[in-house]
């Protein structure tokens, strides 16, 4: 009686492999089908712009701050190097525009050698970002 008893408990164990794959496919569906948002890496001030648009698809963002530091991909940038980093990111991503989101307090100056740069770069599309005012 005993062996029969036995025998029964180990039959009576739970299978946890097929619980574990179903989990395991999921989370492979979220990372895969997750959207990552990229930013430049520091807070920016945009100013107000009634003829503001959306861009959805996948940019090059440049941050100039307030105190002319000019950021790409969450490191600022020394601007003499800044060419060459947009052409790397600009080689990642050949269809992708270059949008400048400058502060309200940056100075003219500062935009200008971003936008000169990516235009050196070979960057066929441009955009400033501003906030939508309604």
């Amino acid at each position: 009686m005993r062996k029969s008893r036995g025998r029964e408990s180990d039959e009576s164990e739970v299978n946890l492999t097929p619980m574990l794959d179903v989990v395991f496919i999921m989370l492979i569906f979220f990372i895969v089908t997750a959207s990552f948002v990229k930013e430049a890496g520091v807070d920016i001030n945009r100013p107000d712009a009634a003829t503001a648009e959306r861009k959805e698809k996948g940019n090059i963002l440049v941050a100039i701050t307030g105190d002319g530091q000019i950021w790409i991909d969450r490191r600022e940038v020394d601007p003499r190097a800044l060419r060459a980093n947009i052409e790397r990111m600009a080689a990642e991503n050949p269809h992708g525009a270059v949008v400048v989101q400058a502060d309200e307090e940056s100075t003219h100056r500062s935009l200008v050698k971003v936008m000169e740069a990516a235009k050196h770069a070979g960057v066929k599309s441009l955009a400033i970002a501003a906030e939508l005012r309604e």
